[in-house]
């Protein structure tokens, strides 16, 4: 389960003749596998943007070498033309990200940003469980996004408990609440990172038992 996050990057240009020497200015940013960024410019009247995708090459001459990005690691959500476009990170690298302005005379002026794209949150994602009578035994089954080993914060709505050195998903618990309770993990930790908002939540309703009474022995009425 993957949360795209957007980012809207700001680089002012100014449309001037294209140099081949000028030192591009370089903007860093940082998502996650899988997110979708929003990379623009400040729009000038009459002028038209183009961007281009690179893989990390310090070595390429930006003014003259199309983008080279394979789609498998990084692609544009639709156009590549505009002042505003899309992008969604697939691959954990170095990219670089190229916007051409060129106005109404034909002059150009390109900027260079840098986008690091890091190994994607882990996430926890819990079956709906069954309902149980008080008493019984409930099963909660979380199943677990990234690279183990995991560890996970375990809510109840008043008790936190750590479940730590998960080797392989899911993790499948078996609890004994004794009302109905909700559970959510709070904090889930792989081998890359650790995300603070990671779960939905779940409810376990536990139903009553039946309410004891006296057992009466029948005696049939003699006619």
């Amino acid at each position: 389960m993957k949360r795209p996050v957007n980012i809207l990057l700001r680089l002012l240009l100014v449309a001037i003749p294209l140099l081949l020497a000028l030192a591009p200015a370089r903007a860093q940013n940082v998502v996650y596998a899988g997110q979708t960024s929003d990379l623009g410019v400040e729009e000038v009247t009459g002028t038209t943007y183009t961007w281009e995708l690179y893989t990390d090459d310090v070595s390429i001459n930006f003014a003259v070498v199309p983008g080279n990005c394979p789609t498998a690691n990084a692609y544009f959500n639709g156009s590549n033309i505009g002042p505003t476009v899309s992008v969604t990170w697939m691959i954990p690298g170095v990219y670089y990200f190229k916007v051409n302005a060129t106005d109404e005379n034909g002059c150009s002026n390109l900027r260079i940003g840098m986008m690091t794209v890091l190994n994607a949150l882990p996430f926890a994602v819990i079956d709906d469980p069954s309902q149980i009578c008080r008493g019984d035994e409930a099963t909660l089954v979380i199943n677990l996004t990234g690279t183990g080993p995991w560890s996970i914060d375990l809510f109840d709505g008043i008790n936190t408990t750590t479940y730590n050195n998960i080797i392989s998903g899911p993790l499948v618990l078996t609890l004994n609440p004794q009302v109905t309770t909700s559970y959510t993990v709070t904090s889930v930790t792989d081998a890359y990172g650790t995300n603070n908002n990671p779960s939905n939540t779940v409810t376990v309703i536990v139903n009553p038992k039946p309410g004891s009474s006296r057992i009466y022995q029948y005696e049939p009425t003699s006619k």
